[in-house]
């Protein structure tokens, strides 16, 4: 049954001034003709060309971040180990304020790098809010040049028609209209 979500035909309402052997606007547009569409969103974004760049750039970003964190944490291990060495040799009250200092510079550490992980996540999810809300007036053209009355999420639909899902048509206009987005901020939407 491939190509088909489910089993059960889809059944179009006639297009008036069609007849046999003429071909209705949505047709010609390869545009479906139904009330109800369907959309894969997670698809949307992440096959998009401005979803395709927040995943290039959240990816360089953590893997900075991770070889950061592999050069912190073999500093951290060399002074550790330099800490242990000199135990024997130190006053135990020095050694005491020592390891102190050296947990405190840890548990700093590991805030700071923390905060830079929630930072590159934080600002993956604000581009895909601003995404999705510069989407909106696109998958809003589509429903008016398709004359739809909703477009649902693919994920919340128990059975259609592979006919109903625009994810392929919605990707190519966001690419065109929104192209890969602005870098450093939400992209600023053109009419379709």
């Amino acid at each position: 049954m491939a190509g088909l979500s489910c089993s059960v035909a889809v059944a179009q309402t006639p297009v008036p001034g069609t007849g046999v052997g003429q071909f209705s606007a949505f047709q010609n547009l390869g545009l479906p003709n139904s009330q109800l569409l369907t959309i894969h969103s997670d698809r949307l974004f992440a096959e998009s060309a401005y979803g395709l760049r927040v995943a290039r750039e959240t990816e360089g970003r953590s893997a900075v971040l991770m070889a950061e964190n592999r050069r912190i944490e073999a500093e951290l291990r060399a002074e550790e180990l330099d800490l242990a060495e000199r135990r024997s040799t130190m006053e135990p009250e020095a050694f005491r304020a020592l390891a102190t200092a050296f947990d405190q510079k840890v548990q700093e550490t590991r805030r700071t790098q923390e905060a830079k992980f929630l930072e590159i996540t934080t600002a993956r999810d604000d581009a895909r809010r601003a995404f999705r809300q510069t989407s909106i007036p696109i998958l809003e053209q589509i429903m008016t040049e398709t004359g739809a009355a909703a477009i649902l999420e693919q994920s919340t639909v128990l059975l259609s028609a592979d006919a109903i899902d625009v994810t392929d048509l919605a990707i190519s206009r966001v690419d065109a209209i929104l192209g890969e987005g602005a870098a450093s901020g939400a992209p600023e939407a053109t009419q379709p």
